[in-house]
């Protein structure tokens, strides 16, 4: 790795089939991570976190770092309390900023200075990345957006049981955008489960579009996405020969 790292992550699950090649830099970015991801990031005895400097990808407009839902608080209480040596730097997405605009901005502008070598992600029910749902902006010069959660977006965070009910969760996002995650050097997508299996059929096949966000990815010539055997299940013909792991 380099002298400075970005890393952003999202979930991890065994077995994983790599389809794709990704890549890495000094910055970190992280979003909600499967709990192993967290915990190896974490135990990882080769990484001098003296160099790292972390973003993340997204979080809710409005909502208090004390809410079970905060990203920032499940990345502070999963990753940096358990870290051997603080970070160069971790710079969380503020929910209760007074000026999330002006927040969106200075975030773009940290960014600016720090590369990424490798981004962590996953995709969402609704092949979203981050929080870019569809239609997502594929053009868009900015490195952080306000966006609006779609319906299915909000639903799935109370499947996952963030919120009661989906009048609970918020309307607003802040989230790094396509263009600038796309800018990573390497790019791992991690993403379990079979509720994921229909967004990982549609990223995966047909056309690349905005209407199934994470279907840009097929554009990156550094991307491996990992996958369980419950969310590849609808792209069997896609898979290494007895879908065997480590193949790519």
């Amino acid at each position: 790795m380099h002298q400075h790292e970005t890393w952003s992550c999202s979930s991890l699950c065994c077995p994983i089939y790599p389809l794709f090649n990704i890549m890495i830099h000094d910055v970190l970015v992280l979003r909600f991570l499967a709990v192993q991801m967290l915990e190896c990031l974490a135990l990882e005895e080769n990484l001098d976190w003296s160099k790292v400097t972390c973003f993340h990808l997204d979080e809710y407009v409005g909502i208090d770092v004390a809410h079970k839902a905060s990203f920032v608080r499940y990345l502070q209480e999963r990753v940096v309390d358990k870290l051997p040596a603080p970070p160069a730097a971790f710079h969380f997405i503020d929910g209760k900023a007074n000026d999330p605009e002006r927040l969106c901005r200075e975030l773009g502008q940290l960014l600016d200075k720090h590369p990424i070598d490798v981004a962590f992600i996953g995709i969402g029910e609704n092949a979203h990345v981050a929080f870019n749902d569809p239609p997502a902006d594929f053009n868009t010069p900015e490195a952080f957006l306000i966006v609006t959660l779609d319906e299915a977006c909000r639903q799935q965070q109370v499947g996952e049981g963030w919120f009661a009910t989906i009048d609970e969760v918020p309307e607003k996002a802040i989230t790094m955008s396509i263009p600038k995650i796309l800018s990573s050097q390497t790019i791992i997508m991690t993403v379990p489960e079979e509720r994921k299996a229909q967004a990982v059929c549609s990223s995966l096949t047909g056309d690349v579009r905005n209407t199934a966000p994470a279907s840009t990815f097929r554009t990156h010539k550094r991307c491996f996405i990992y996958l369980d055997a419950d969310s590849a299940s609808l792209i069997s013909h896609l898979l290494p020969a007895g879908g065997k792991e480590g193949s790519d």
